[in-house]
Order: structure tokens, then sequence, then C-alpha cells
């Protein structure tokens, strides 16, 4: 299983660059960015990959809904160009809260938008050419960027029709909020299942989890349910946490000592995850002493889980 960094700070352009210049020196296999509220990461990834030479870098995910599939093309293929071949898009619907009450878009019919953009932004990639008419997009297309090769394109795919859109079209799916039980039961039979029957390639399982190396995991499930407590809100993470047996995202986050999480990175192997982005967190006073404390396990275990 790879080992990569799930940032979702806020910082300038500069450290964002650094971050990615700082994971790549680390030795981690990856590092891959949220697109919520600040800077725009594609650019991000863009201005760092002419700054590094070996580390995957990957959006987990991007929002559909205010980005046109040829846009977005256009964007992946570019940022695919300048990283060299080392990109990964990530795509994802959001929410309603966000696309409705934030951006003031329609929310409707998700799994259909998904179905129809992906059908714009797959060929668009993997071709240079797009032809489709359908419900919510009607174009005909291309794209001209040269690339080393497409980049992968996974979606955030957690519900039964979702997780069949990505093993049919995408290469994977990236989750959060998924526990080994959910990935065993649930994510990953459906999706490689999905995979087979449309004679796809097995795709690739992202999963994203809060972790923190702590001699105190009570308290670090305390500043878990704090922290992510939003997660626990939105349906889509509800129904994840609902088939793990959970009560919130706290019962899901990756906590305890150094032997205490390897074992439980190597649960999420053994389930089907091949990527761990870690969504590192602090614990106890000295947030810094903590997240380097995490952070130095996960070097360490680069290449062993």
């Amino acid at each position: 299983m790879k080992l990569a960094i799930f940032f979702g700070g806020s910082a300038s352009v500069e450290g964002q660059i650094q971050a990615i210049i700082d994971a790549e020196n680390d030795g981690f296999d990856g590092i891959w960015f949220g697109q919520i509220f600040g800077s725009d990461v594609l650019t991000i990834i863009a201005l760092a990959g002419q700054k590094t030479s070996r580390i995957e870098l990957g959006t987990s995910v991007v929002p559909t809904y205010p980005r046109h599939p040829h846009a977005l093309a256009q964007q992946a293929l570019t940022v695919q160009a300048a990283t060299n071949g080392r990109f990964n898009l990530g795509i994802g619907l959001s929410h309603s809260p966000v696309v409705e009450g934030m951006w003031g878009l329609k929310y409707d019919r998700p799994a259909v938008h998904m179905r129809e953009y992906l059908s714009v932004l797959l060929p668009l990639i993997r071709e240079g050419r797009a032809s489709f008419s359908g419900e919510f997009f009607r174009v005909n297309a291309t794209v001209q960027v040269p690339v080393p090769k497409p980049p992968p394109v996974l979606i955030a795919a957690l519900a039964p029709v979702m997780l069949r859109l990505a093993g049919e079209m995408a290469d994977g799916t990236i989750t959060w909020m998924a526990g080994p039980k959910t990935l065993e039961t649930h994510i990953v039979p459906r999706i490689t299942k999905a995979a087979k029957q449309a004679g796809r390639p097995d795709p690739r399982v992202v999963v994203g989890l809060p972790v923190a190396v702590t001699d105190d995991p009570a308290g670090a499930r305390e500043r878990a349910a704090r922290s992510f407590q939003i997660y626990g809100t939105l349906p889509n993470y509800q129904r994840m946490l609902n088939i793990e047996g959970a009560a919130g995202p706290a019962d899901v986050a990756i906590v305890g000592n150094e032997a205490e999480v390897e074992r439980q990175l190597r649960q999420l192997a053994s389930a089907g995850a091949n990527d761990f982005l870690a969504g590192m967190f602090p614990v106890g006073d000295d947030a810094q002493a903590s997240l380097d404390r995490t952070r130095t396990l996960l070097k360490g275990l680069v290449g062993k889980v």
C-alpha cells in the first residue's frame, strides 16, 4: 500500500509548494490536495511539478459542478504535462449544502450528473476529443495538450451507484471516513465487480482517514470528534459510518502508539486499500511535536505496509 499525505490546510501558495517538496524529500509516495475554499490546487500542483521529480501528486477532490468537463480536461492535461506524468485527477460531487447553499447551483440528480460528466471528461483526457449529448451536457469538442500519458481519473464514490460508475468508467475511487470493515464488505467488492463486468483493470482504492500517533488514544479521539464533526453530519459519510458500526468520525480515526497505528494501516491494506492518504492531526499541548511523531512513523513505513 502506498503512503501519501492528505494536505488539507490553507497555507500560502509558497507553503503548499514547499509541503510537496518536503513530502518528496521525506520519501512519501504521494501528496494529495483537497479543493475546498483555499488556493486552486491544480495550479499548486502544476507549479510544484516543476520543482519535484518523483512524488505522485493528486486531487482529493475537485468538485464537478462549478467546472465544465472540457475546462477541467484542459487543466488536468496541462497539470499532467507540468508534472511529467505524475498527476492523478480525483473528482467528486461535493455536497448539497456547498453546491446549492454556497454556489447557488442545483444539486440535481447527482449520479446522472457524474455519469454524463465522465462521458465528456474521460474521452477528452484519454483520446483528446468528446462527442456527447445528454441531459446536463451537450459537448462536441477537442483538447490538444501533449502529455506523457493520460492522467488516471478517480471519483469520490461511496454509494452503490457511484461505486458502479467508478468501476465501469473511472480508474478507481477515493474515500473519506470509510473504515476497514466498510472497505472490505462494501466498497472494494462493489467497485471491483463493476470493473470486472466492464472489462476494465482492477480499480485503485485510495483511502483517506485522520491519523495521529499518540500515547493518549482517548484524547486523540476526543480531538478527532471535534475536528471532524462536520463529516458526521453529511449523509454520504453517515452511511459509511453506519456500515462500519461507528458512532462518528472519531471512531474511524487511526490513533494509538506506533505499533497500534501500523497495525491499523496493515488492516486497511488487507481490506483492499491501494493507497492511504494520511490526514494527520495533532494531539496534546505540543501540536508540532505530535504531528512530527506521526510523520516520522509514516515515513518509516513507506514501502513496508
